[in-house]
Parts: C-alpha cells; sequence; structure tokens
C-alpha cells in the first residue's frame, strides 16, 4: 500500500524527469530531487503524516516491528546538504518511478519539452510514500508520481537561457556586426 502526497511549491533538483537515468549504475528510473521550504509546515506535515502511516503498513515487511535505522525520505537540507545553498532553511525528498511521470503546466496542459522542468524552477509534485524491504534494506521511500510546472527559477547548475541573455535582433541590428 501507498500513500499519495501532494506539495506545494517546491524547488526542482537533479531532474530527470523526461528520460531516465541510471545512478550509480542501478536501473535506469525517472527521479527528482524535491526541495521544500521548513516554512511550508503544511507540506512536511502531509509527508510527515504519510511516514508515520507508512511505518505502521511496513511492520508486516519488517518482521513484525518497526526497525530502529529505517531509512526515511525526508531529509534536512542543513544537515545532509550543507554545503549546498540550494537546499538552506529547506527538507528535500528524492522521488523515483520506473514509469514516466505525468508532467503539465500550470493550465494542466501536457509539457513534452524536456526544458521546461529543469533544476531551480518551482514545480508541484505528487508523491507516493510506501515502505520496503529489499536486499537487506528497510525504509520509507517516495515513489514519482506526476508534476505541475509552477513557475521558472534560478537554474541550479548556473546555465543561463539563451533567451535572458540575448537581446532581440532585427534587420538593423545586422549592420552593427561586421564580420
Amino acid at each position: 500500500m501507498s500513500i499519495r502526497v501532494k506539495t506545494g511549491k517546491v524547488r526542482a533538483s537533479f531532474v530527470h524527469v523526461f528520460e531516465p537515468a541510471a545512478i550509480n549504475g542501478g536501473e535506469p528510473k525517472y527521479s527528482i530531487s524535491l526541495i521544500i521550504p521548513k516554512s511550508d509546515t503544511v507540506t512536511i506535515g502531509k509527508i510527515r503524516e504519510a511516514i508515520e502511516q507508512a511505518k505502521q503498513e511496513g511492520v508486516p515487511k519488517w518482521g513484525g516491528k518497526i526497525p530502529p535505522n529505517l531509512k526515511l525520505p525526508l531529509r534536512d537540507g542543513d544537515v545532509d546538504r550543507p554545503d549546498d545553498a540550494a537546499y538552506a532553511n529547506s527538507y528535500f525528498i528524492n522521488a523515483t518511478s520506473l514509469e514516466k511521470p505525468g508532467i503539465v503546466d500550470r493550465k494542466r496542459i501536457p509539457l513534452t519539452d524536456p526544458l521546461s522542468i529543469y533544476s531551480g524552477c518551482y514545480i508541484r509534485a505528487s508523491v507516493t510514500i510506501y515502505p520496503f524491504n529489499a536486499n537487506g534494506n528497510r525504509g520509507i521511500a517516495a515513489g514519482l508520481a506526476n508534476i505541475q510546472f509552477w513557475e521558472d527559477g534560478e537554474p541550479l547548475n548556473g546555465r543561463i537561457r539563451a533567451e535572458d541573455e540575448f537581446d532581440s535582433l532585427d534587420a538593423e541590428d545586422d549592420e552593427d556586426f561586421l564580420y
């Protein structure tokens, strides 16, 4: 069983939502890191509640009790990524899926341009929180379900979009540039 959670406005990072990517030689998956401001107590509360519910659902998988070293999906950016300013004063969740997530714009129109969701933009996401027990690892994971673009943000890779870097050109500009 899994519990579905819809986030508020979060920042996207490590975006692989249009094409799956293999991480550390593993199976290719769609994935994203959702950076959640600590001030978004509603989203954080929903995730914590889902984690607690998933713990109860996982008890049968874990031999009848909750393991003391359970891996949890909600992590503190100030603790786990102290040198990354994008994660400051935030929590984050890494969500993955073998299936491509649904991706829409603000008006719920499907997005197909792989540059429309990028590290640094703001989105809403739906994730499923579920217990796992695989290869000796036990915990709660986050599955990536769907994404809705919210607004552009400063790209986290430092790249500048072409439309932001250049002015428009017209015929008169051709005379200004001598090759």
